[in-house]
């Protein structure tokens, strides 16, 4: 797919040629002089005309009428210096590579070097490359009839850069890409419909995943989940035909099993509401409702191929929630693993139930840190709207470093708050020692509120992705549908992770 060069070759018959370019500089210099020369000056006068354009994210082809062996050179505007930063490369890099994708080219190269500045060196710029080719040309091809027409597409990429080594622009591009392919599996698990998606078939992608990368795997069945008295996690599963699985991943990459960061996915694969019915309009779409499974696979996926140094936990609880003579009921007083009794006011607030039981199950593995991501509630979307992840902690050293690698991803977080009245709201039953419901004023945050019971003293980030886990439009890294929101930001922050006294 990459392959690295130090020098350019003007001579060799690449298809596309991409140069990066800043403002509307008077002159070029560096590569681009010497490219210029091939071409004995036209290209400064095609700035300077405005005929390239160095606008952010414009996109201008030039054909090279035999001046150099590339047949077109692809010119993709960064805008003022000034403002440039990692994510605005990695947006015009995206629509790029859309653009190469439409024009059916099977081979390009990239002029590494004019794609840095001060607040972008070429490793990153190397990482952006490799992690926005992936992201920007995904597709889902879902099950329409394929036509017999063979799809042309980027098949080989050329970096070329004289002032970087070899080997380190090979590891950058490899780290970005993998960042890529992570969240593209995370995209893929969340479009698949919940008939072709069941408890046991994300089980089995666990499975697969675990044999890929060496993973400790544990999956727990109906009747082990009852033995350890999972009863929350149970009760959302009463009214499926379908068995719930817990499911469990084990990283290692310590020598002693501390500092362990735990991992938990909503693995809801499709949501009625149960009960507590969703509208017509609001049923559809639910085969989302994994969003977090599917992160944290993603993420772990990342964190196998790139063996990072720390110690994870993965818990995936996974069940739909459905309606049936056996399902459970508003009213209904659930036990969950820890003990905490649990009164069920709505149906449809399910995915705290199984977030509960995970969370203390990710702690029996001796998870010291926890970060649970999950499409959670509305109530998230009225607050924060589509382009940005809820987040509440009890721990706000953890949360920084939860922050700061979702800034790095390209990811934006907010916190909410959680107070002591938010807690009290939770635990305001007179038949048991939590309700899962406490009405609609601030819905997010008592959601939040409620996992945090479980939590404990634990340190813990929960992340609310239920506006930010799928696009309702194609965008500059994807196309419509599941974005595989956190999957870059958990791995970031496992990879940077710095245990907290």
């Amino acid at each position: 797919m990459f392959h690295v060069k130090s020098e350019m070759d003007y001579s060799a018959a690449h298809e596309g040629l991409v140069i990066g370019l800043f403002d509307k500089p008077e002159k070029f210099s560096g590569v681009l002089a010497k490219l210029d020369e091939q071409f004995e000056g036209q290209l400064t006068e095609l700035v300077k005309s405005g005929d390239i354009s160095a606008k952010l994210k414009s996109i201008t082809k030039v054909h090279s009428f035999g001046k150099i062996g590339a047949k077109r050179i692809w010119f993709i505007g960064l805008g003022k210096e000034k403002e440039f930063n990692f994510d605005k490369l990695s947006e015009a890099l995206g629509k790029g590579f859309k653009a190469l994708k439409a024009s059916k080219l099977g081979e390009t190269a990239i002029l590494l070097d004019t794609f840095t500045m001060d607040k972008v060196d070429g490793l990153d710029a190397a990482h952006a490359v490799s992690e926005a080719f992936a992201l920007a040309t995904y597709k889902y091809d879902g099950y329409k009839q394929k036509s017999n027409e063979p799809e042309k597409s980027l098949e080989s990429i050329t970096i070329y850069s004289p002032l970087l080594e070899q080997e380190d622009i090979k590891a950058s591009l490899t780290v970005g890409y993998a960042f890529g392919k992570g969240t593209n599996s995370a995209r893929t698990l969340v479009n698949t419909p919940g008939n072709l998606l069941t408890a046991t078939d994300m089980a089995n992608y666990a499975k697969d995943l675990a044999a890929t990368y060496n993973f400790d795997l544990e999956i727990l069945d109906k009747d082990e989940i009852e033995k350890l008295g999972m009863g929350a996690f149970l009760a959302v599963n009463q009214g499926s035909a379908e068995p719930p699985k817990m499911i469990v991943l084990k990283y290692q990459g310590k020598e002693e099993w501390q500092d362990v960061i735990g991992l938990v996915g909503k693995g809801i694969t499709f949501d009625t509401g149960g009960y507590s019915i969703k509208t017509k309009a609001g049923i559809v779409g639910m085969k989302t409702d994994m969003g977090g499974a599917a992160a944290v696979l993603g993420a772990m996926e990342i964190i196998g191929e790139l063996k990072s140094e720390q110690n994870v936990v993965a818990v995936i609880p996974s069940t739909d929630n459905m309606i049936s003579g056996n399902a459970f009921k508003p009213d209904d007083v659930i036990t969950s693993m820890s003990g905490k009794t649990i009164e069920v006011l709505n149906t449809d607030a399910e995915g705290r139930l199984v977030l509960a039981d995970a969370v203390t199950y990710a702690k029996h593995h001796g998870a010291e840190y926890l970060v649970d991501v999950a499409t959670l509630t509305g109530g998230i979307i009225t607050a924060l709207g589509m382009h940005t992840t809820g987040a509440m902690t009890n721990h706000e050293p953890l949360f920084e470093q939860v922050l700061e690698a979702s800034m790095e991803a390209g990811e934006p977080m907010w916190l909410l708050p959680l107070f002591e009245k938010d807690k009290e709201r939770v635990r305001d039953s007179k038949v048991a020692d939590l309700n899962n419901s406490p009405g609609a004023a601030g819905h997010a945050i008592v959601a939040g509120a409620f996992i945090g019971e479980f939590a404990e003293g634990t340190p813990w980030v929960h992340l609310d992705i239920a506006g930010t886990s799928t696009s309702s439009k194609e965008y500059d890294l994807g196309p419509a549908g599941a974005t595989g929101v956190m999957t870059r930001t958990l791995a970031l922050f496992v990879e940077r992770f710095e245990p907290i006294n």
